[in-house]
Order: C-alpha cells, then sequence, then structure tokens
C-alpha cells in the first residue's frame, strides 16, 4: 500500500539557532531571575513574587536548582523551603538538592505512608523527616508537598522547632514553588505565608490539578482558586516575570510544534540541532515503513485513519488502537536503535549515546497515550500483548493517559489525538494542556493517530473563545489553534478498510 505525505505548513526552523547559542538564552534569563531574587534579599528590590515561566523540557529544573544555591548564598537568606502539588515532582528535586548541597543541609518531608516510595538514590543523598520535631536543625533547605507543608498550623511549627531564618518572622526567608502552573491557588494559599518571597517555576503549559475552566465567581472574574496561582499574580507590580527562551527536550523537527503552542513568546529556540537526535529502524515495509521513516525524521507526523468500524465512544476506540497495534508490531519484532547527542550545562554538543530495543536503559522508547482512562485500559492490554509476544524488555513499550504521564519524558509518543472521533470542541478534548502535554513528551519523534475528519471538524466548529495563556477564562483551544499545531505536523491518510481488502 502506498501512503502518500503531505509536509508540514509551518515547518520553518532556518532562523532558530541551537546548542550554546540557544542554552545561552535560558542561562541569562535564569541569571536575571537570580539577580533580582538577590536584590529582593538585599533590599534593594520591592518584589514578593518571582515567575521563572518555560516551555515544556525547558530544563527549569536546573534554573531552580540555580536560584536555590543562589539563594542560600545570600547573606540575608538562611533556610528556604520548596514545595510542589506531587510526590513525583518534590522526590527527584530533593536528589538533585541533596546531591549538591548535602544530606546535612537538605531535609525531604514527607508523610510518614509515602515513605516507602522515596527511591533509594533520593535517600542517599538527603536527611528525612515525617514530622516537623523530626527535621534536623541544620537544614537550610526542606522540601514537601504543598499538603503536607501546609498542613493546619504547620507553619507556627516550623517555628517552634526551627526558629525563624534571617528575616526574624516567618520560618522561611524564600519559597520555591516547582511545577508551579500545576498548583492551584487555593493550595498555594496554604503555603504562602512560610515565607516573605515566592519563586515559581514551571511550565505554562501542563494541565492543573484541578480543571481551572469554569469560573464559579462570577462576581469577581479575576479570582478563581482552581486554576494555577501564579496566574492570579502574573500582572502585579509587585511580581518579577521572565520567561525561559530554550528547549532541550524536542527534537530540531519539532520546533515548529513546540512554538505553535507557545505562539505568544518573543522568541522559542531549542538546544538539539538537525541530527542531535536520530532513530536507526531495522527494514520495514508497507504501512509501517512508511510512517516509521517519517516519525524517524524528528517531523511530528499525523496519521488520519478512514474506514474503521464504529468506535464504542469518540476517546474509546478498539478498532484506532488495531491499527496502532498493526504498526508497532513490525517495528518492535526487530531492534531499533535511539541516539541521541548528550550536552554538557552549557549546552555545548558531547558524545552520542546508543540506545537499543534490545537493552533499553533511562526514558521509555515508546509510550502510547490516550485521554481517557477506558482508552487506556485498551492501550495497556496492547501493550502486554506485544510485550508477550516479542519478549520486550522493561522500558520498550508502555502506556498511560496523558494526565499522568505529564512531567515525564520518552523517546517515541504514539498517541490519539484527543479531537479523534469527535463531533465538537468540548472542554475536555480541546484542553490547552491536554494536547500540549500529548505533543511534548517525545525527545525523538511523535506519531499521532486519529480518525480521518480532523480537517472538517475544525472548518465546521462554531467559533469559541479561547485564552491558552491567559487567565480568568477558558483554557479550551479555539478551531484556529488547532489548526496552527496541525500545520506543523507531516500528515498522511491510510483507508483501513481498502487495506484489510
Amino acid at each position: 500500500m502506498t501512503i502518500t505525505f503531505s509536509p508540514p505548513a509551518a515547518a520553518s526552523i532556518d532562523e532558530a539557532i541551537h546548542h550554546k547559542a540557544a542554552a545561552g538564552g535560558n542561562i541569562e534569563a535564569a541569571g536575571r531571575a537570580i539577580a533580582t531574587l538577590s536584590a529582593v534579599l538585599s533590599g534593594d528590590a520591592d518584589y514578593d513574587k518571582i515567575l521563572l515561566r518555560a516551555a515544556a523540557g525547558a530544563g527549569k529544573s536546573y534554573a531552580l536548582v540555580r536560584m536555590v544555591e543562589a539563594a542560600l548564598n545570600h547573606s540575608n537568606c538562611t533556610r528556604v523551603g520548596v514545595t510542589a502539588f506531587a510526590n513525583k515532582q518534590v522526590f527527584p528535586l530533593a536528589g538533585e538538592l541533596g546531591e549538591k548541597l548535602g544530606a546535612a543541609r537538605v531535609c525531604l518531608f514527607v508523610a510518614a505512608n509515602r515513605l516507602p516510595e522515596v527511591p533509594r538514590e533520593v535517600l542517599d543523598h538527603v536527611s528525612v523527616a515525617t514530622s516537623t520535631g523530626g527535621i534536623p536543625r541544620t537544614c537550610e533547605v526542606v522540601l514537601g508537598t504543598s499538603h503536607k507543608m501546609g498542613a493546619w498550623g504547620e507553619g507556627q511549627r516550623f517555628l517552634d522547632h526551627l526558629g525563624p531564618a534571617a528575616n526574624a518572622d516567618l520560618p522561611y526567608d524564600v519559597l520555591f514553588v516547582d511545577e508551579a502552573w500545576q498548583l492551584p491557588l487555593h493550595r498555594y494559599a496554604m503555603v504562602e505565608g512560610l515565607a516573605p518571597l515566592s519563586v515559581g517555576v514551571g511550565d505554562v503549559g501542563q494541565l492543573p490539578p484541578i480543571d481551572p475552566g469554569q469560573n464559579p465567581w462570577r462576581g469577581d472574574p479575576g479570582y478563581n482558586p482552581y486554576r494555577a496561582w501564579p496566574t492570579a499574580y502574573e500582572d502585579h507590580d509587585s511580581t518579577f516575570a521572565v520567561d525561559l527562551p530554550a528547549v532541550w527536550r524536542p527534537t530540531a523537527s519539532q520546533l515548529p510544534l513546540w512554538r505553535a503552542f507557545y505562539s505568544d513568546w518573543d522568541r522559542l529556540d531549542c538546544v538539539a540541532a538537525p541530527g542531535d537526535r536520530t532513530v536507526e529502524l531495522p527494514d520495514l515495509a508497507g504501512a509501517a515503513g512508511a510512517i516509521w521513516a517519517s516519525v524517524a525524521t524528528g517531523t511530528p507526523t499525523l496519521l488520519e485513519v478512514g474506514g474503521l468500524a464504529d468506535p464504542e465512544a469518540a476517546d474509546v476506540d478498539p478498532p484506532l488502537l488495531g491499527v496502532i497495534e498493526d504498526l508497532l508490531t513490525p517495528l518492535v519484532e526487530n531492534e531499533f536503535t535511539v541516539v541521541r547527542r548528550r550536552y554538557d550545562g552549557a549546552g555545548s554538543p558531547q558524545d552520542e549515546v546508543r540506545t537499543s530495543s534490545a537493552a533499553p536503559s533511562g526514558d521509555p522508547l515508546i509510550v502510547v497515550l490516550a485521554t481517557r482512562n477506558q482508552a487506556v485500559d485498551d492501550a495497556t492490554a496492547l501493550v502486554e500483548r506485544l510485550t508477550d509476544k516479542y519478549g520486550l524488555p522493561d522500558g520498550v513499550l508502555l502506556a498511560s493517559t496523558v494526565d499522568s504521564w505529564q512531567g515525564q519524558t520518552n523517546a517515541i509518543t504514539v498517541a490519539i489525538h484527543p479531537l479523534s472521533g469527535a463531533d465538537h470542541l468540548d472542554e475536555f478534548n480541546s484542553a490547552f494542556g491536554r494536547l500540549a502535554v500529548t505533543c511534548t513528551r517525545a525527545t525523538h519523534g511523535l506519531l499521532m493517530v486519529a480518525r480521518a475528519g480532523l480537517d472538517d471538524l475544525l472548518s465546521e466548529a462554531p467559533a469559541r473563545p479561547g485564552t491558552p495563556l491567559g487567565e480568568p477564562g477558558t483554557r479550551s483551544l479555539p478551531r484556529q489553534t488547532h489548526q496552527r499545531i496541525l500545520a506543523t505536523f507531516s500528515r498522511a491518510t491510510l483507508n483501513a478498510a481498502a487495506s484489510a481488502a
């Protein structure tokens, strides 16, 4: 069968910069945030919020660690708190800071029933406390979730046990919030009073833990406790905000897709240059050969499938998953290799790392993403069948919901487009964060699969408001934004009925 691809309509990266030149933009932006932090601690600036905004894969955790070190090196800072919404965000950050600063200076403050979940590589580098009284007084960094740090009366317990920090009133001089755009305003309100200065670092396109789409406080459109907390402060005179202008995760060919999501930024570049990330494929024939050859270029690829039996629901689609299984089968039954260029902290290219599907390590090689739990149950069954049939090692093939996979990274993403099979745009299938997370997990290749008809859906959908990077208001994407995103994909069509015949 012949598959004809149409090239991306918006794929130019001629003006992009890469390697050290791109990474330097992030270093400069983080440097501005650090200079502002120092000025606040010195009393030379009057900000109470510093926001370091990032796109997906911008290296924001690296920037946060730099800022924590800079704060602790200031004479007017003796203790900082670090928080986030979930333990899966706090644990790796605790490990990084503990490795940098030493276990005597870094305490992971964790609920007792969560202690068994802490990875050994984290425990080896931090002090651990499950109650306030267990925090060593030598610790200058205390990390915990917003629920743990913001528990009722915790602020006073910190003061009673640790005493005030250099500011003489509050237990911490600076409160750092990782993945800040995932923390809702009502949760931030429980930890805000722990320090006179909050520093929020995160991806503005992440899905919040609670749907912020509707604002029940209609009398005050500027207030919504369920939206991400930085959006309540970004325009305040007391807030300093800066964007990280480069991303480390995507291939150079994926950059137009990233730019489509962050279209109102002044610029966005990527550290990876053309050729830095490649996929070495086995000999593949037919539709699978054509599709994987496209994915291996690094350019986002959209396959639209017609002639399928009806789905159970728009987002529960075994026939479409059957097409994905047919495409995956010849790839996983043969050995393939992903190759990536490593970089130093400044973005200069170093050696190559080769990872074979016969001996995977690090990030998963292929992850199948879907939106609803039922769809992921079906995708998990697909993964289990292929894993058992071909004896695949751990790390070759996984399945997950989009929501659960945010913050994770993999080499190749195979995803069902949230609009596949839909007859209209709604709050769920058109959510900015859900589509952004779907499209921005992959370091090497992205294959989006959908039932045929996306263009017709978007051309016929009624106009609707959309403010994907602004609040208050809906974060659902209008049809024009969907069209701009799809224009960055290499596109192909497949008639399943003709293929079966």
